[in-house]
């Protein structure tokens, strides 16, 4: 037994020699590689090896290999002991690299933007392709290298710090909606200082289309003319108005062409006595608002218009709005190719093609403010502090369009914004409230509602017609209603309560039934359709701009807006006074004269000779339209015309005169002129 216990312990001890001596020569062997691929890693400075997977399974493999080729790159040069200093030097040395002469290294590493999903793409030099023999064999004992996989991570620079910790990640925390309903907002009502009295419709039209405005397209049409042929058109601020009252008279007698209104056949006198068919033509030709010359490297896609478009919106923005404010999109028609992709198409609207331009107004219909679209270059003119101010960094454009357009809002605590689905998210109302203190209403889209936990179309649908759901979060509740369809509504503004009833027409009943409505689609209704309303009136009498140049039906555009804009200022002051206003056709017939007539000389002063030896027919006398104010009292051109034919006077009660003025009335209108009365002296004096 003891014989056995020795020999046993001797074998012990040769084994134990046996496998330190492999250990040693292994150690040896995995020393002689890890010296190898050090030389490699110093070789390949900056080469993050992209790879690829094919099989799910091999993911965390893969995740590991990249984790330590990622640490062994960005920190290669860390301070170790000096040994491995030396040894990092010696390499360097004998693979003909330049012996460093600083002893800190301080490198720029490349990371890829998110270091735990993928690695980079190779970013070696192409010097270091001529150190490929150097590469260490690989040994058996190690792991087979991992597969390429390709990536398109952006890759973005990082400093390198030996001793800067990762940020952890930011993980966006998720909203919690209950079900709770919002107290309501009570919005003021607008109080608007009531006037002394109703001004003429021209002074309305002239506080939003001004006489700058009309000397700038006077001064650059000159200009154009000259660019284009050598000549100048030589028009004035009097004959341009000329042209814009005869565009006034156009959009609400629409004749098929232009030259109809000059016809013999179909004169017609108002546009045909203003201007010849020649001239007309050659202002329409040559009208124009900015210096092409000037705009060169210029990102404004509409810089031909801008310059309009700026001191018409100046103008807009000085209009006193209500505390219900909507936004929403128009089309101006345009069907032609030369604006490029300036040019959009919405199918729900009147004029599926053309230019789009986003537009705040009043619940009323009057336009305060507008953006024109032209893609990415959109917003080119807000400046990075705006941009910042609003919170624009994490919303979409419609989002975008809502808080720049509401920055322009004079009282933002006491408004309410109301928008469509294409504007409305969780965010932007969110932003709105942070940024501007700005309520909002409006429709939403279900992948906008920040997760909004309502019932679904079928359930709500097995509920029938009138149910409503909702829940809210944060202070803004989102309500889902049926009627035929369902809508879903967000708001910090309103909510379900009070519950109100409306009227909807059933098929089982084939009777209109009472079904229960909730406040916040009320609201909604009643102060969305701000926008819609001027679009519709400006589709009453539209201005006739159908060119091939682009920017001409926006001018029209302009025209149509100024006008609508001041009849609805007009009425405004009229049911303040409690005074019946003129519908908006007169009302722009009224614009039209004054801008022919005022501080004008007639045309035809007197009658013509010939007319002397003609007899006169008797007709009976038409009634004769009076002039403006500004016509009637401009003291120019009122000269008194002596016929013979007799006429009531149009001032005093029971007068009979054949003494006329050449201006008033078209000529026809009859004033008392003798030695007793002096109502024609009268007639022209305030």
């Amino acid at each position: 037994m003891a014989f056995i216990k020795v020999e046993s312990e001797d074998m012990k001890i040769g084994e134990t020699f046996r496998v330190k001596h492999e250990d040693t020569e292994e150690q040896t062997k995995m020393g002689f590689i890890k010296e190898e691929s050090e030389d490699f890693r110093i070789e390949e400075t900056f080469t993050v090896k992209q790879e690829e997977t094919e099989e799910q399974t091999e993911m965390e493999f893969i995740k590991e290999e990249s984790e330590e080729m990622k640490i062994e790159e960005t920190f290669r040069v860390k301070n170790e002991d000096t040994e491995e200093q030396t040894d990092l030097m010696d390499c360097l040395t004998f693979y003909g690299r330049p012996r460093t002469t600083s002893t800190a290294y301080s490198t720029i590493a490349l990371l890829p933007a998110n270091p735990c999903d993928s690695e980079v793409e190779d970013l070696s030099d192409p010097d270091d392709e001529n150190y490929e023999d150097h590469a260490p064999p690989l040994s058996k004992d190690l792991p087979p290298p991992p597969k390429k996989r390709r990536n398109r991570n952006r890759l973005v620079e990082a400093s390198l710090d030996l001793y800067q910790t990762p940020s952890p990640s930011t993980k966006t925390r998720k909203t919690t909606w209950v079900k709770k309903d919002i107290p309501p907002f009570t919005v003021p009502e607008p109080v608007f200082m009531i006037p002394e009295s109703v001004q003429t419709p021209f002074m309305y039209w002239k506080r939003l289309f001004t006489d700058q405005m009309i000397e700038h397209i006077t001064e650059h049409t000159n200009q154009y003319s000259v660019q284009q042929t050598g000549t100048s058109v030589n028009t004035t601020v009097a004959e341009m108005e000329d042209f814009l009252s005869v565009l006034l008279y156009m959009g609400v007698f629409k004749f098929p062409s232009l030259d109809d209104y000059w016809a013999c056949e179909s004169r017609f006198p108002p546009v045909a006595d203003t201007m010849s068919v020649k001239r007309f033509n050659v202002l329409r030709r040559n009208v124009h608002f900015n210096d092409n010359f000037q705009m060169e490297g210029c990102t404004d896609r509409f810089h031909k218009i801008r310059p309009l478009f700026d001191m018409f919106r100046e103008q807009c923005l000085l209009i006193p709005p209500t505390n219900r404010q909507s936004v929403d999109e128009v089309m101006v028609a345009y069907k032609g190719t030369r604006a490029g992709k300036l040019r959009q198409y919405i199918q729900n609207k009147p004029d599926k093609w053309g230019f789009k331009i986003f537009c705040r107004g009043s619940s009323s219909g009057i336009i305060h403010d507008f953006i024109l679209y032209q893609g990415a270059t959109t917003f080119f003119n807000i400046q990075e502090e705006e941009h910042a101010h609003l919170g624009l960094e994490d919303l979409h454009l419609g989002a975008k369009v809502v808080s720049i357009l509401c920055s322009s809002i004079t009282h933002k605590e006491e408004t309410v914004v109301f928008y469509d689905n294409f504007f409305t998210s969780f965010n932007l109302v969110k932003t709105l409230h942070t940024n501007l203190g700005l309520r909002s209403v409006g429709t939403v889209r279900a992948n906008h509602s920040g997760g909004a936990t309502l019932m679904s179309d079928k359930e709500m649908v097995k509920r029938g017609q009138g149910f409503v759901d909702f829940c809210s979060s944060e202070g803004v509740v989102a309500v889902k209603w049926f009627d035929n369809k369902c809508v879903t509504l967000l708001s910090n503004a309103c909510g379900v309560e009070p519950l109100s009833s409306v009227k909807i027409f059933k098929k089982e009943a084939q009777q209109k039934v009472d079904v229960p409505c909730p406040s916040i689609v009320l609201a909604y209704n009643q102060a969305m359709g701000g926008i819609d309303l001027s679009d519709m009136l400006v589709h009453l009498y539209k201005t006739p701009m159908k060119a091939r140049r682009w920017y001409l039906p926006l001018f029209g555009y302009i025209i149509d807006v100024s006008i609508v804009n001041a009849w609805l200022i007009y009425k405004q002051d009229c049911n303040l006074l409690e005074q019946k206003p003129m519908p908006l056709k007169k009302f722009r017939l009224s614009v039209a004269a004054t801008l022919k007539g005022a501080n004008k000389v007639p045309a035809r002063v007197g009658q013509p000779t010939s007319a002397k030896h003609k007899p006169e027919v008797r007709r009976p006398n038409p009634r004769v339209l009076h002039p403006s104010l500004e016509v009637r009292y401009d003291g120019i051109g009122h000269w008194p015309t002596f016929g013979t034919q007799r006429g009531r006077c149009n001032l005093c009660k029971g007068g009979v005169s054949r003494w006329r003025c050449s201006k008033c009335g078209d000529g026809k209108l009859f004033l008392c002129l003798n030695n007793k009365k002096q109502c024609f002296v009268t007639y022209h004096q305030r």
